[in-house]
């Protein structure tokens, strides 16, 4: 029996998937595998039995992984599940901040005891006047599933889009619709657009890449939209620019003693992913990932381990967690062809330090077997699927 631990609520619709062969527990120290949002698991202590975390979101600065890299812990993350439900926040965010709704609305609060508020509404309105998005220029950061949809519905608004992004992968780069001009300097965005939005990852390589530099680049007047990690965001810089009118307006979901208290910024409780639909989306393809992973030993949306895909197990199948040299997959194959098993398939992939390979063999694999793939230099875990 497989023990699954939930150390945030996930949607039932996710966890019901689970079916036989698997419990839920509370336990993390009897985990197989862990279910998680936003619970800070860097200090935690991961037991032995531990094969994989599935992140129910895209970011993972929330999980340390090269300690689970070390360890043979798979941690998966589930990219686009939540992305309509971020892109429909950062439309919202573009229409608070060109039309002054948030203070409208304060001001009708504020004047509920007034007798004659539909006549003063008719002198004070004027206080709240805005601008339309329609024709203006949008600069998307970023073009993952996030950032395309954002750039294709500001495109369906009538806006003008540049987008971002020097990693953009072949298939990515499918999604991205062909009416966004797509620059190579972040400079070119800074210039001309109005709106930017921001989509990447908090890694150490992005934090505090929007700076005081790249701050006083952008055009005046211009709005900031940030629904994707605070600390890629200079707060201290927006601050500033933000009271000398060169911001109009900074739209985070980030609340923090720094946003909170910024004169112009419009701050929502990280309300990004927080829809149903988002939330069951990404419950599903999380668990769906653990499952495939735990049975099949395929490795579909890792954060720290390459992607390996070799369908439903027919007879037997090893994994094996290996130094990054291609010489070993090999050198382990050979074991197995000396131990009588006759190899039907196998797929070898690295990513960064860490290698991972997978081998459909002829029949049930004994500890003795597991014992010689371990004598070769470079393996650090192996794992029989069935």
């Amino acid at each position: 029996m497989m023990k699954v631990a939930c150390l945030n609520n996930i949607a039932k619709v996710g966890t019901n998937r689970l079916g036989e062969g698997y419990e839920l527990t509370t336990e993390l120290a009897d985990a197989d595998a862990v279910l998680v949002r936003s619970a800070d698991m860097k200090e935690l202590d991961l037991p032995q039995s531990l094969l994989a975390i599935a992140r129910a979101g895209a970011g993972v600065n929330n999980i340390p992984l090269d300690k689970c890299a070390d360890a043979g812990i798979v941690v998966f993350n589930t990219p686009g599940a939540n992305a309509n439900g971020v892109k429909e926040l950062v439309l919202t965010g573009m229409l608070l901040a060109a039309r002054d709704i948030v203070g409208g609305i304060n001001w009708v609060k504020a004047n509920t005891d007034d007798a004659n508020i539909a006549k003063t509404v008719e002198k004070q309105k004027k206080n709240f006047a805005g601008t339309e998005i329609k024709g203006k220029t949008l600069g998307v950061i970023g073009l993952g599933a996030i950032g395309a949809m954002v750039a294709k519905s500001a495109l369906d608004l009538g806006m003008k889009v540049l987008g971002y992004d020097p990693y953009l992968s072949v298939k990515a780069a499918w999604s991205v619709d062909p009416a966004v001009k797509l620059v190579t300097d972040l400079d070119d965005i800074y210039a001309v657009s109005d709106y930017i939005t921001i989509h990447v990852p908090a890694m150490e390589s992005t934090k505090g890449m929007i700076s005081a530099e790249a701050i006083a680049k952008m055009k005046d007047g211009v709005t900031f939209l940030n629904y994707s990690r605070d600390t890629l965001v200079d707060e201290a810089a927006m601050a500033e620019a933000l009271k000398s009118g060169h911001v109009h307006r900074y739209m985070s979901d980030f609340a923090n003693p720094k946003s909170v208290v910024m004169e112009g910024a419009v701050v929502t409780p990280h309300l990004g992913a927080s829809t149903e639909e988002s939330e069951d989306n990404c419950a599903v393809l999380a668990v769906d990932q653990i499952k495939n992973y735990i049975e099949n030993g395929n490795i579909i949306n890792s954060v720290n381990f390459a992607r390996i895909d070799m369908g439903a197990v027919k007879k037997a199948r090893i994994a094996v967690f290996h130094a990054p040299c291609d010489k070993i997959a090999g050198k382990v194959a050979g074991v197995l062809a000396d131990c009588g098993f006759a190899v039907s398939a196998q797929v070898d992939g690295i990513r960064g330090n860490y290698g991972y390979a997978l081998y459909d063999v002829d029949h049930t694999v004994c500890d003795a077997t597991v014992a010689k793939i371990m004598e070769v230099e470079g393996v650090s875990k192996v794992r029989v699927i069935k």
